[in-house]
């Protein structure tokens, strides 16, 4: 389908799905923090028909509440957000009128009223409905890390279920899927390994993030093209009041922030970049070498057309550059990557119908490149360009999301050889896609999300793919549902026996066929009182059509792919608690993943051609915790993770390999060299724990404020292993203890 057609299709369906309510009223509007002119989201708006309280939304991620089917009369209107004042005014709604009015809310010492839609998009660990947990930017700041912003990287780690490579590598496998299996998204743009290459870091830190929707699995309609995880994240627009810099240093990491107005009120921009310095300092007094270089640019800006209409531009750069194991030598092999992404998205509210339409644009590019530092050997990269509308059409107390999607994604790898039954692969992948995904108020505290998406490939064919998610509430108590089939086209390909092997080429299906899954999830929480709560998810996935490396005695050199199915099982355990001079929480993650794979060699080595094996991800037990409290005016922050031992490869010995070719002499032919392995992941690593602590203080001057930061990382110096070379049997270690010190200026 060209590009001119799906814009025409995708209109048509707006105008044919858009409901009308001759006979009903409508309200909606924006609600806007007065000290930067920008949306505030999770504020309650309440209507009351005198005294008794009628109708109630909560304003969304761009500030905007939608009440539909309203009965014609006058209503009372009072807007409330913690921490700011509340505003109260009256309407007077007539039949078939859509009523819009924007209302400002003032920072003070306001309380929420009674929350009367709780939906799925809370803050808080324990705030997780069916495998969603939405990430706000102050929260990241509670993480003990090596910068003053905060950074979503540091924060996902201790969520359970979120495995990573360790302090270095950037790989994030996510309730049993591998890193391929993730989306990531920045304002409707994919970026593919927004992760830096030092584990405390990724793209998006404090001061660029509004919120971070994560899914875990299970995730709805709107998002397809990935089997295990979603995590969609929207940036901050720059302050329309005023103009606003940051500036940080640290051993690790230098940042600039600068955002304002353009037009006052109108026009806004944002605009960030960070680079490190870990090479040049913090290798000094770490005393262990850390070759690593990476950094991010960040720019945005926020048109304001009208009242109804709203235009961002977004762009991102990432880099990334190091070497991940025998760091001493010199000349040796390195890995290297970098993102870039442009896109653009434009918001309507149309005067006259209860309906949000959002316009969605990206181009983005990514490169891997892996080998000799000063001639890499092998690369991929992906180029997509994307082209999308979401639309939502408010019904009374439900509503209906639906719309549509035109990506194309290019591939080009060279492996050099790396894997032997996958040749130089360059291809052009082109999908459409249409979703629905109904909202339905069911009344008694229940609300389900039934709903598909259709996806057509010219390679492939055309794949049905039904989701549902369901939510349940009374009271105190919550039950959350989820299950769905998903397929992912894109295969991104690692030979995990060495764990620093980090390189990923990617593919399409490499045999023709997709990688699938299945999700279910089923959750419950409950707050015991207004201070803490507790969560409690068990979660599924099926997987099939995963492509992995063949069981071969040359690792890291050359293999073949095989496929193989995964399964997926585990349960997440969350307490927190939120009081006034302290907040804590606690996680546990107890999850099992296993792979069965097929290969006829196997049966030469152990009897079988079937085997089934804890792949090097499966991490059984996790445990996070975290406080964070004040004492005397320092903010202090104190974290203690555990994680039970990785699988890896138990080697039995050494041979050589002579190809007796012609007249060879076996007594000077020194052959290859090769590995006699057991049972693939058949060992198990030791534990992994680690106590990071970090002290702020913030000290307020005119015109700004200054920030001070001191702790330390690994503070009793545990000796965590990183990898295992199988060859030489050299250990590569974790960090050892890291003092941290950071400092910020914002002005």
């Amino acid at each position: 389908m060209s590009f001119s057609r799906f814009i025409a299709v995708s209109v048509a369906a707006f105008f044919l799905l858009t409901p009308a309510f001759a006979q009903d009223a409508a309200f909606r509007g924006r609600v806007i923090d007065t000290s930067d002119g920008l949306p505030l989201q999770g504020v309650n708006v309440v209507l009351y028909a005198g005294e008794a309280l009628y109708r109630g939304a909560v304003t969304d991620a761009d500030g905007l509440f939608f009440l539909s089917r309203l009965t014609p009369g006058a209503y009372e209107v009072r807007v409330s957000f913690i921490g700011y004042e509340t505003q109260r005014d009256t309407i007077a709604l007539a039949g078939g009128q859509v009523l819009e009015r924007n209302t400002t809310l003032s920072p003070g010492s306001g309380a929420l009223d009674e929350v009367l839609v709780e939906g799925e998009r809370s803050a808080g660990v324990a705030r997780i409905t069916a495998g969603l947990q939405t990430i706000r930017a102050e929260e990241l700041e509670r993480v003990p890390s090596p910068d003053l912003s905060g950074d979503l990287a540091s924060y996902l780690t201790t969520l359970p279920g979120v495995i990573t490579s360790g302090d270095r590598g950037g790989q994030l496998f996510i309730r049993g899927g591998e890193p391929a299996h993730n989306l990531v998204l920045l304002d409707g743009m994919t970026i593919y390994q927004p992760f830096h290459i030092l584990g405390f870091y990724s793209a998006f830190s404090a001061d660029i993030l509004q919120r971070a929707d994560v899914y875990a699995g299970g995730y709805g309609s709107k998002y397809a093209g990935r089997v295990s995880s979603v995590m969609d994240i929207s940036s901050r627009s720059g302050n329309l009041r005023e103009h606003v810099r940051s500036f940080s240093v640290s051993p690790f990491v230098n940042a600039l922030r600068v955002e304002g107005p353009l037009a006052k009120d109108r026009l806004s921009f944002i605009a960030s970049v960070r680079q490190s310095v870990i090479d040049r300092f913090a290798s000094t007094y770490i005393n262990q070498p850390l070759p690593y270089k990476f950094g991010d640019l960040f720019g945005k800006a926020h048109l304001k057309v009208s009242e109804n209409h709203q235009l961002t531009v977004t762009a991102l750069r990432t880099y990334d550059r190091g070497a991940l194991d025998n760091v001493e030598a010199v000349g040796g092999d390195e890995v290297r990557w970098n993102n870039t992404a442009v896109g653009g998205r434009y918001l309507v509210t149309p005067r006259r119908s209860p309906v949000l339409a959002e316009f969605l644009f990206s181009v983005s590019q990514y490169r891997i490149e892996a080998g000799p530092r000063d001639n890499p050997d092998r690369f991929s990269s992906l180029g997509s360009f994307n082209a999308g509308i979401n639309l939502v059409a408010y019904v009374g107390k439900s509503d209906i999301s639906y719309g549509s999607y035109l990506r194309t994604t290019t591939i080009d790898t060279e492996l050099g050889g790396l894997y032997q039954n996958l040749s130089l692969k360059s291809a052009r992948l082109p999908k459409l896609g249409f979703y629905l995904e109904p909202n339905i108020h069911l009344g008694g505290g229940w609300w389900i999300r039934p709903g598909g998406t259709v996806q057509f490939f010219d390679q492939f064919g055309f794949f049905a793919e039904p989701r549902f998610r369901a939510l349940w509430q009374a009271g105190a108590h919550q039950v959350s549902l989820a299950a769905g089939r998903y397929h992912q086209e894109l295969t991104g390909l690692n030979d995990r026996r060495d764990a620093t092997n980090v390189f990923t080429a990617w593919s399409d299906a490499p045999f023709g066929e997709l990688t699938r899954a299945t999700h279910a999830i089923a959750g419950y929480q409950v707050d015991v009182n207004r201070s803490v709560r507790l969560a409690a998810e068990a979660y599924f996935k099926d997987l099939d059509n995963l492509y992995i490396s063949e069981w071969t005695p040359l690792p890291r050199f050359t293999t073949n792919l095989q496929r193989a199915d995964g399964l997926v099982r585990g349960a997440d355990f969350r307490l927190e608690i939120d009081r006034p001079a302290w907040s804590a929480y606690v996680t546990y993650g107890l999850s099992s993943v296993t792979y069965d794979a097929q290969q006829e060699e196997l049966a030469l080595w152990f009897g079988s051609t079937t085997i089934n094996f804890r792949p090097p991800h499966d991490r059984r037990h996790q445990i996070n915790a975290l406080v964070q409290t004040e004492i005397a005016g320092f903010d202090v922050s104190v974290r203690w993770n555990f994680g039970s031992g990785l699988p890896f490869n138990q080697v039995q010995g050494f041979d050589a390999f002579v190809l007796l070719n012609g007249n060879v002499d076996v007594e000077s032919e020194a052959g290859v060299r090769r590995v006699i392995y057991d049972r693939p992941y058949g060992g198990v690593l030791p534990a992994y724990h680690r106590l990071d602590v970090s002290v702020d203080r913030e000290i307020p001057f005119k015109g700004g404020t200054f920030t001070a930061q001191a702790g330390v990382l690994n503070a009793y110096d545990r000796t965590n292993l990183f990898s295992l070379d199988l060859f030489t049997l050299k250990q590569t270690n974790q960090l050892p203890i890291v003092p941290i010190l950071g400092l910020k200026i914002e002005f």
